[in-house]
């Protein structure tokens, strides 16, 4: 079996990167994950940016899991 990397949106929440990936600069240095899973800031809050710190919860943003409906 292929090992598979897989993003998932968490609703008002971070999105959850597993498997073997790489997060990189655009500049192409490697970024550390320090773990196999990782949760990727999506509100734009986060002190410790590409990475989740929660900042989410008392910000009080919203995004949903699925993607939106097509116009």
């Amino acid at each position: 079996m292929r090992d598979v990397v897989t993003v998932t949106p968490c609703e008002d929440g971070p999105l959850l990167l597993r498997g073997p990936f790489e997060l990189r600069t655009e500049d192409g240095e490697l970024i550390d994950a320090g773990r196999a899973t990782v949760a990727l800031c999506r509100c734009g809050l986060s002190s410790v940016k590409p990475f989740c710190d929660g900042s989410h919860k008392t910000a009080g943003f919203r995004a949903p899991s699925r993607p939106d409906p097509p116009a």
